[in-house]
């Protein structure tokens, strides 16, 4: 009983000193006008992507959040804005 506890907390202990390989920096890596296209076209990409198993929707490694901020607006303006709904009807 005691053996497999010390296992377990042995192995536990070890994966708290798993490093992280460092970021590497790419300055031609994907920037925020990028990810607003890649926004726009991603339903698109998503229906290739289920039958070509090179393209990715979402560029990996990017700029980072830039990358990220254009996308999000990329795929808000392919589907009409968050506001496209919000008008009076009637």
């Amino acid at each position: 009983m005691l053996l497999p506890a010390l296992l377990i907390a042995g192995c536990l202990l070890l994966s708290c000193a798993a490093s992280q390989p460092e970021a590497v920096t790419n300055a031609e890596a994907p920037g925020f006008w990028l990810g607003l296209w890649h926004g726009f076209i991603a339903p698109i990409t998503f229906i290739i992507s289920l039958f070509n198993e090179t393209v990715r929707i979402y560029a990996f490694p990017n700029a980072g959040r830039w990358y990220d901020f254009g996308f999000m607006l990329g795929i808000s303006g392919f589907s009409g804005g968050i506001f496209a709904g919000s008008g009076k009807r009637g």
